[in-house]
């Protein structure tokens, strides 16, 4: 028979009851004890208080059967004074774990808000229930404040966040074609993307029209060389505001309902879209974007970023841009990805003269590459299980020896080749240089991102292009780039 969703009546009271604290027992004792579950139990959950929810106009509630069992319930409140609607209670037993009882409640929840011409759904959850946590967050919770919890004696930490509704139209609105990985090639059907879209998006076409007339000099810089790309396309990008933004404030150009109505994507692993890039610095110049607005951060997608290097595979390049040092939008998730053989760092990591190998982590081996003017750390592996492995013990030892718990300055480029699977890292201490804020004739328009530590400096000021030289670049490299010894004290502590 299945899941059966349904509004709650007030013969379900005794089910809701029992389901509640069978569900608070089986999730919340680790972290409460008993005496103040049954203490918060007592007070809140009486009978009493359950029947002036039923009669109360702002509360709602949808149960879920299975075989004809009540085995869970979901309760809302629409706030007036916020006109929010949350998810005041989510439980089912633990018997129906795992069957998609959540999902369908959630569900309901959203078609209810639907109905009342709601764009977001919100929900309280511990952060010490780390299952509940992980799941909001896959179907698509952004969670943007924390807050103090309290049941009997015990105070909890508990996290506020929110998604938006009505996603699965615009989905279907913003798709081409889909991609789950085994049916066919992910280049292909980006190629493909990209020719139709060149055909109906009418910014598109002119952004790859302009792309022609680019102009690129070689600039040599002693020990290594960069390429200057004139590219007035991307002027806007390059004066971008990217400081940090609150992700609840809501919308950005990623997110689906801003997207221009010409443009679609390639609905990719039901989580991302893939999308052509209308200020494209490479001839294929793609936007992998999150479904949803949460906020640019690496260290919990990096295994999404290593499958879509295998999915794009050994001829194409994965692109990260931090959310302070080069990301356009540091409060939607993002990737770029592009065909590889266009940054010069590519011809330079292959120098062996220039790496040396500094540690062996988790099946990974970490290497310093030299005489490039800013610091660049090579992570390789043949496995990328353990290549994510080790970076995230990086990126946990950079916060430790920078003393942040926010996420450390980089950018990264993945190359998947030869059976091998390579991060290179660009540990970043500042975005702009000062030179970037300068008055007048003195200002230089280089805003470092992941493509300009690759070499590729993007120039959209035809002075800029002309007149930088040597001193110029070395002196940028140098002052967006974490120093040399930090880096040293990073892979010191590395375990």
């Amino acid at each position: 028979m299945g899941i059966v969703i349904r509004s709650w009546e007030k013969s379900d009271l005794a089910s809701i009851r029992r389901i509640t604290w069978g569900a608070w027992m089986s999730t919340y004792l680790s972290f409460i004890p008993e005496s103040d579950l049954r203490s918060y139990f007592d007070i809140h959950y009486t009978e009493e208080s359950f029947l002036r929810m039923f009669d109360d106009p702002s509360m709602h509630g949808f149960i879920a059967e299975m075989d004809g069992q009540v085995a869970g319930y979901g309760r809302l409140f629409f706030s007036r004074d916020e006109n929010r609607l949350y998810v005041s209670s989510l439980y089912f037993l633990p018997e129906f774990e795992g069957q998609g009882m959540g999902r369908r409640l959630l569900e309901a929840a959203e078609g209810y808000g639907t109905e009342k011409g709601l764009e977001e759904l919100w929900i309280g959850v511990m952060v010490k229930n780390r299952q509940a946590l992980d799941f909001y967050k896959k179907v698509g919770f952004q969670f943007v404040r924390e807050e103090p919890f309290s049941m009997g004696k015990t105070t909890v930490s508990h996290l506020i966040g929110y998604k938006r509704m009505g996603r699965s139209t615009w989905i279907h609105q913003k798709t081409y074609t889909a991609f789950e990985g085994g049916e066919g090639s992910l280049p292909g059907l980006c190629l493909k993307l990209l020719s139709e879209q060149k055909k109906s998006w009418q910014e598109l076409r002119e952004g790859y029209e302009s792309l022609k007339n680019v102009r690129e000099r070689d600039l040599s810089c002693g020990s290594f060389s960069v390429r200057l790309q004139y590219n007035p396309g991307r002027i806007k990008s390059s004066l971008a505001d990217v400081g940090e933004r609150r992700a609840n404030e809501g919308r950005c150009f990623l997110c689906l309902d801003r997207l221009p109505e010409s443009q679609k994507g390639i609905f990719y692993r039901s989580e991302y879209l893939i999308l052509c890039n209308p200020m494209p610095v490479f001839p294929y110049h793609l936007i992998v974007s999150h479904l949803d607005h949460r906020l640019q951060a690496i260290g919990e997608h990096i295994d999404l970023f290593l499958r879509l290097m295998g999915d794009f595979g050994s001829d194409w390049m994965v692109l990260y841009n931090g959310a302070k040092c080069g990301a356009s939008a540091p409060d939607h998730l993002h990737f770029h990805a592009s065909p590889s053989g266009q940054m010069p760092i590519e011809k330079e990591m292959r120098a062996g003269s220039r790496i040396t190998l500094t540690k062996q982590v988790d099946g990974a081996l970490l290497y310093r590459l030299g005489d490039l003017g800013r610091e660049v750390l090579l992570l390789e592996g043949d496995d990328a299980m353990a290549v994510g492995s080790a970076f995230r013990g990086l990126l946990n030892t950079l916060k430790k020896v920078l003393r942040i718990d926010e996420e450390p300055m980089m950018n990264i480029a993945g190359f998947q080749k030869e059976g091998k699977w390579r991060l290179v890292i660009f540990p970043r201490r500042k975005h702009r240089p000062e030179a970037f804020f300068r008055k007048g004739d003195a200002r230089v328009v280089v805003s470092p991102g992941v493509i300009d530590m690759g070499g590729l400096l993007i120039t959209p000021v035809k002075k800029d292009f002309e007149e930088l030289g040597r001193a110029d670049v070395e002196k940028i490299y140098k002052e967006v780039s974490l120093e040399e010894k930090t880096v040293g004290h990073v892979i010191a502590a590395l375990g």
